[in-house]
């Protein structure tokens, strides 16, 4: 009886330290996937009978296609609030999956995990049939995450990766960032400055390209010192006296890359004497909870997350059933909600000849 229990207590991680290979490669094995020789394969299907492992029930049911298990990893830096924009997006993902007969399932990766490139356990622990890379993690993570990954089904979610062809789920981030900054110029303002870490996230990144390339057209320089940074570019932790400096000299209106820094901009601003749009106009990419932190309406460009919620799940659904799907990048348009937060300050800013 007590060798019957420990027998069901091996776990797809202990015979890969024995045999040392990766979990995923053990779990690849002993599902008859691809991805190694046959005498490897044989290795591990012959340890794993001696070790005594014993397959899930549950992985009865998946091969029949009644249900599958869909995994969500993200980093812990962007789950830190109580209200997150990763939370309500994994909770549109879990709702449309469920009426698929998937269950999603998430894994916060924490800061030290990720420092240490420790894998996930919905990953170790064979516990899905796919996983949904949500937001941007560190290099070197991305890189184990990929290995990890390699021939299962995998998607990334508001993140982009430009080293290898995948498939990614994103808001049009630079089309979004290109038309709230032409929003503000088309009503008179000449100054704008952008608040936003470069090269900390793809996203924000290319929020940060949609706002250049709308002043170039108009002919008008981007100034460094209206760049404002709005978390540390190690962990992207948001910190209100270390980020958000103003410059000596206040630009007439800021473009936000997020809902969380256009809050904490506005406090910065209304401390210094200023205020919004009375003084400066500021709009946000997100809309996500601008009534949480502002006593304004902030203009914005929103997200539309249930699309690309649908259009996640569709993708996932298809690949953990082999099945055909169109591959790449799916761009998701937003659109514009005005509210209270600009001024209209003159004529629209002519473009350049």
């Amino acid at each position: 009886m007590e060798e019957k229990e420990i027998a069901k207590a091996v776990k797809l991680s202990d015979i890969a330290a024995k045999i040392g290979v990766s979990t995923v490669t053990v779990s690849k094995a002993l599902s008859g996937q691809k991805g190694m020789s046959d005498e490897l394969r044989d290795r591990i299907v012959a340890l794993a009978d001696e070790m005594g492992y014993v397959k899930r029930v549950q992985n009865k049911e998946k091969e029949a296609g009644k249900s599958y298990n869909l995994g969500v990893i993200v980093a812990e830096r962007y789950i830190v609030e109580k209200q997150s924009f990763y939370w309500n997006i994994y909770q549109e993902i879990s709702q449309r999956a469920i009426k698929k007969k998937c269950f999603a399932m998430i894994e916060i990766v924490e800061y030290s995990q990720e420092n240490d490139c420790i894998m996930p356990m919905l990953l170790s622990e064979n516990k899905v049939d796919g996983i949904i890379v949500m937001g941007a993690f560190g290099k070197k993570y991305m890189n184990a995450v990929k290995g990890w990954t390699k021939n299962f089904p995998v998607l990334y979610f508001d993140t982009t990766d430009g080293d290898e062809a995948g498939d990614y789920v994103v808001s049009n981030n630079l089309y979004g960032g290109y038309n709230m900054t032409n929003y503000l110029l088309d009503r008179g303002h000449k100054k704008i400055g952008f608040v936003g870490t470069r090269l900390m996230t793809p996203s924000i990144d290319d929020r940060f390209f949609g706002y250049l390339k709308a002043l170039m057209e108009r002919g008008i320089k981007y100034r460094a010192d209206w760049i404002i940074d709005d978390r540390d570019n190690i962990y992207g932790k948001m910190n209100y006296n270390r980020q958000f400096i103003l410059p000596k000299e206040v630009p007439t209106a800021f473009f936000c890359n997020c809902d969380k820094a256009a809050s904490l901009i506005i406090r910065k601003l209304e401390e210094a004497g200023y205020s919004v749009p009375g003084d400066v106009s500021v709009v946000v990419f997100d809309n996500f909870e601008y009534d949480q932190e502002a006593d304004i309406g902030i203009t914005t460009y929103e997200i539309n997350i249930g699309e690309m919620a649908k259009r996640a799940v569709h993708i996932m659904l298809h690949k953990m059933q082999n099945a055909l799907y169109s591959a790449g990048v799916f761009s998701i348009q937003g659109k514009i909600i005005e509210r209270e937060s600009v001024k209209k300050i003159g004529k629209s800013v002519p473009y350049a000849k």
